[in-house]
């Protein structure tokens, strides 16, 4: 008889703190996404201010995260955590002060900032506590942390919005960051044995070589193309709900926000058993799907089932992108391929921002969602590519070896 192997151990004490920590990040932070655009609105912000109001934080993101994903190739990871953490807290808090528009966006390029560097850490420090037989898995879960966070947290947000004031909407979201400061700072982290013997001395630092990792990009790519078709929606459904007179439009986030949590575990398996590339064509049809449900709606029924739709596919979307990057990235280079994947979200996000903020000055914002929605098709057509180079390859590996 064969003997049966032992899984390795994924729910560790670490794995769960960083997780639940890691939620409550992304809930400080995802709470204010909506809001925010809507706020600066009310300041007499114009269409384009208000696209900058994502761009600005996303080039702030991006600028940060190749100096954090060399940091991270000799570095421990809990202080770097940590500070990422205090960073974040600290913009959150003095938003109140923000009654300019000028200044409102100074400060989302330094939120930007200290966003880019708890993202690439947190990610990269998740990574080195699961096992690598278990990583899809363990990586499915771990983006509950961020999709929970991205879903549930927007709906929250809209709803203090729109019963009291901003000044009490950022003390929901510091008390948020507070406790997330705190469980952060209990993990017991793992460094990599080839990253505790690296000096800074002995690497030299390329912003380029930080930014991209060759090894890795096209998933990254993909997940840029994606996130700009998702960008639209980001920006403006609370507008867009203003337009329609939907008063339930964070519905949109509970239900995305369930329907990810279901099929995530499904989707984090079957990456492992699998691959990426199947489970990716499916995520990004029912994403697309859910975006031309969304322009159409004109009630709650609707924005539940766009909601539902989004859930399944780009609530399981961006994990599997995320564990297709570092399925493929060498484990000393970690730090910097999380920080691409990451970079690749917000930088998607940023442009889509610029773009459709100057675009819904001449289009309604149902027309966004469908013109967004084609990138979702776009994204799709360059993982079919690869799926059939590697089939390719392989077959040409099988005839060498023959």
């Amino acid at each position: 008889m064969v003997p049966i192997q032992k899984k390795e151990a994924l729910w560790t004490k670490s794995f769960i703190m960083l997780m639940v920590g890691n939620l409550f990040v992304f809930m400080s932070f995802q709470m204010l996404i909506p809001t925010l655009p809507p706020y600066i609105k009310s300041l007499g912000a114009t269409g384009f201010e208000i696209g900058l109001v994502t761009a600005l934080f996303s080039i702030g993101a991006v600028l940060s995260r190749p100096f954090i994903g060399f940091m991270l190739e000799y570095r421990a990871r809990k202080p770097l955590v940590l500070i990422g953490a205090v960073a974040l807290l600290a913009v959150t808090i003095i938003y109140p002060l923000s009654q300019v528009v000028l200044v409102f966006l100074l400060f989302r390029l330094v939120h930007g900032l200290a966003w880019g560097w708890s993202t690439t850490v947190n990610g990269t420090a998740a990574v080195d506590v699961i096992p690598r037989s278990r990583l899809g898995e363990g990586m499915g879960y771990y983006g509950l942390s961020i999709t929970i966070g991205m879903i549930i947290a927007p709906s929250l947000g809209i709803y203090l919005y729109q019963v009291t004031e901003f000044s009490n909407l950022i003390m929901v979201s510091a008390v948020l960051g507070v406790i997330a400061l705190v469980l952060l700072g209990v993990v017991s982290y793992q460094t990599p044995a080839i990253v505790e013997k690296t000096k800074k001395e002995d690497l030299k630092f390329s912003y380029i070589g930080s930014l991209v990792e060759k090894s890795s990009w096209y998933p990254a790519f993909i997940t840029l193309i994606a996130t700009f078709g998702y960008g639209s929606i980001v920006t403006f459904i609370v507008i867009f709900g203003e337009e329609r007179g939907i008063d339930q439009i964070f519905l949109f986030y509970l239900v995305n926000a369930i329907m990810a949590s279901l099929s995530r575990p499904v989707a984090g398996k079957w990456f492992d058993n699998h691959g990426p590339r199947g489970l990716v064509l499916m995520c990004m049809f029912l994403s697309f799907v859910g975006m031309w449900v969304l322009s159409f709606a004109h009630s709650n029924l609707f924005i539940v089932i766009a909601g539902a739709l989004f859930g399944v596919g780009f609530g399981s979307l961006i994990p599997t992108l995320q564990s297709w990057t570092l399925s493929m990235t060498p484990e000393n280079r970690r730090g910097v391929a999380n920080g691409m994947f990451f970079s690749s979200i917000d930088l998607g996000i940023g442009l889509s921002g610029i773009i459709f903020g100057l675009l819904a000055q001449f289009v309604p914002t149902a027309a966004l969602f469908q013109i967004s929605s084609s990138f979702m098709l776009l994204a799709m057509l360059f993982a079919w590519i690869e799926g059939k180079r590697r089939k390719r390859a392989v077959l040409e590996e099988m005839r060498e070896g023959a």
